[in-house]
């Protein structure tokens, strides 16, 4: 189940459980849609994955399934262009490399 992170990770903006501004990485990294497109180029900088919009979980099932508390703050995300040079910038929504088989 998503941990649904409170805020986010760059630059805290208050992120709840039904906002349409979040966005995570397959390891549910957690940014506001603003600092996905202006400082991260949608590439998350944590595992270089893609960020997506975050699902809305029903807020019938928050009671029984609350979202996280845990907030993660990393306002230093200038290492992006120095990890992944190729990357930020030019990721375009619903685009993926493929990979060679080995």
């Amino acid at each position: 189940m998503l941990e649904l992170r409170p805020a986010c990770e760059c630059c805290n903006a208050e992120l709840p459980p039904q906002s349409e501004q979040a966005l995570i990485c397959s390891f549910e990294c957690t940014f506001c849609a603003n600092c996905a497109a202006s400082k991260l180029g949608f590439i998350c900088p944590n595992c270089g994955g893609e960020l997506v919009t975050r699902p809305r979980r029903p807020a019938a099932k928050l009671a029984d399934n609350p979202p996280s508390t845990l907030r993660v703050d990393k306002p230093q995300l200038d290492v992006l262009p120095r990890l992944y040079p190729n990357r930020q910038g030019s990721f375009v929504p619903n685009t993926r490399q493929q990979r060679t088989q080995r």
